[in-house]
């Protein structure tokens, strides 16, 4: 019998993930408009953009502009995505943003060089150096984040010795200076993970930090990311990454079409896991509405299911009604 978690909280990515993929950059003021919507569905944390080379991704090139204008509601935590020094001074000068300084590891070459300019094993190395830096600069480390851990477009299957050997790294450096395990993030960046592997792999991390929390950063690319998030509930993982309406995907990533790359659904993902009995916080409804919001904005059908479907609760209402109108002969 699975042992699902009573809570789950998921991490919002739709507005940076999303964009950056899209040809084009959309006006900020529908951006705005929809980080706003998101704010009031009760989600615990959203990624607002990134701040990254603006010639390499021109969608993200306001982001800075994009924070300030967004109301913040208190309840949530607003992320940005920085992958470098530049990016990280940057990130700390913004106002209102939680600072949450991961640990990322590459696991391919090819990728690494793609997305960060430097190799899996320099990437590694620098870990070190940033722990290092974010506890002198009181920073709190969220999360140490494995990319492509189930495999890679450009470099191919990864196996599962590989991904454990980077968590094995990055525990070695916490427990060394005598600090707690942060959550313990597996990517599955370009869409390879499957239901049996999900399982085999949490598990796996899990032995390695049985007090740490684990989490999945997942994508819908061939179809299996509410299998797969059900075979991570299933292992008690509590932290999961997903984009409203389905949106999402990395640019250099190498997918042969970006409008099947997109992460998990997160009003799909919430739907599931409220019909598991597993509490979320959201508002499904809210979070509905601001995922056709999303779809307005970006023009075309997207992939989100309950969004198009709507939830049962209308449904339910509903029968609720109408069996308390009939009256027994």
């Amino acid at each position: 019998m699975s042992d699902f978690p009573k809570k789950v909280e998921f991490h919002e990515e739709g507005v940076r993930e999303g964009f950056q993929i899209e040809p084009v950059t959309y006006p900020r003021a529908q951006r705005v408009a929809l980080l706003d919507a998101l704010s009031e569905t009760g989600l615990a944390q959203i990624q607002v953009g990134s701040l990254v080379n603006p010639r390499k991704v021109p969608q993200m090139a306001d982001t800075l502009e994009l924070f300030a204008e967004i109301k913040k509601n208190p309840k949530v935590r607003y992320t940005l995505l920085w992958l470098n020094e530049s990016g990280y001074q940057k990130s700390r000068a913004v106002q209102g943003a939680f600072n949450h300084a991961p640990l990322m590891y590459y696991l391919t070459d090819a990728f690494a060089m793609r997305n960060n300019n430097r190799t899996a094993a320099d990437m590694r190395a620098e870990q070190e150096v940033w722990l290092d830096r974010y506890l002198a600069d009181g920073a709190m480390v969220q999360k140490v984040y494995v990319m492509t851990a189930w495999g890679c477009n450009l470099g191919g299957p990864v196996s599962l010795e590989t991904v454990t050997d980077a968590f094995k790294h990055a525990i070695g450096l916490f427990r060394a200076r005598k600090l707690p395990i942060p959550p313990l993030y597996l990517a599955d960046t370009m869409g390879w993970a499957s239901p049996e592997e999900v399982k085999r792999r949490v598990g796996a991390v899990r032995e390695l930090a049985p007090e740490a929390r684990i989490g999945l950063h997942l994508h819908d690319t061939r179809g299996l990311g509410g299998a797969n998030v059900y075979a991570a509930l299933s292992m008690g993982v509590t932290l999961f990454d997903a984009s409203v309406a389905g949106l999402g995907g990395c640019p250099f990533a190498g997918h042969k079409a970006r409008q099947t790359s997109g992460n998990i659904c997160t009003e799909d993902m919430v739907f599931l896991c409220h019909e598991l009995g597993i509490e979320t916080g959201i508002d499904l409804e809210k979070l509905i509405e601001a995922s056709r919001m999303a779809e307005d904005i970006i023009g075309r059908p997207l992939m989100g299911r309950v969004m198009h479907s709507g939830s049962l609760k209308a449904f339910r209402e509903g029968k609720a009604a109408d069996s308390a109108c009939v009256s027994v002969p």
